[in-house]
């Protein structure tokens, strides 16, 4: 995330910015392995209003060892929330997440659907596509499928 102006400012630590200087300037690299288990995260803050801020780089280790999936941002918000961690780098992991999911979509694919103890695809209901009355689901589990029937 890089923050910029377009025009000088003093920020209130006292640290004057020129025009098109990063105000903040961090990212964070997440690194998973096939079942999305955080193995390793790095975040880096290389611009900051206050020169405290690169500190809170190392309370992202918290979510090392998390899955991410079900109850992502909450394990999120519970240990990284106010004076736990960096709002912004905080902000930046609830996307990291779908990034994640997406980068390793082809190994994923090649894994059996994870099912309920009634045989139910979990993924059924998890997003506004899969929900049960919805064509997707229709088609790919007919037999989970709890909308409106087709007109003859």
């Amino acid at each position: 995330m890089v923050d910029t102006k377009t025009h000088n400012l003093t920020l209130a630590s006292g640290r004057d910015v020129a025009a098109g200087e990063p105000i903040h300037d961090m990212w964070i690299r997440l690194v998973v392995d096939d079942d999305l288990n955080v193995i390793e995260i790095v975040a880096s803050t290389d611009a900051s209003p206050f020169t405290i801020c690169p500190e809170a780089t190392e309370t992202l280790q918290s979510m090392k060892g998390l899955r991410i999936g079900a109850g992502w941002s909450a394990a999120i918000r519970q240990r990284l929330a106010g004076r736990n961690g960096c709002t912004h780098l905080t902000e930046l992991l609830t996307p990291l997440a779908t990034v994640a999911f997406q980068a390793l979509f082809s190994i994923r694919q090649t894994k059996p659907i994870p099912v309920d103890t009634n045989g139910r695809p979990r993924k059924i209901d998890s997003c506004y596509a899969y929900a049960s009355e919805r064509e997707v689901v229709r088609r790919r589990w007919p037999m989970y499928y709890d909308g409106p029937k087709e007109q003859q």
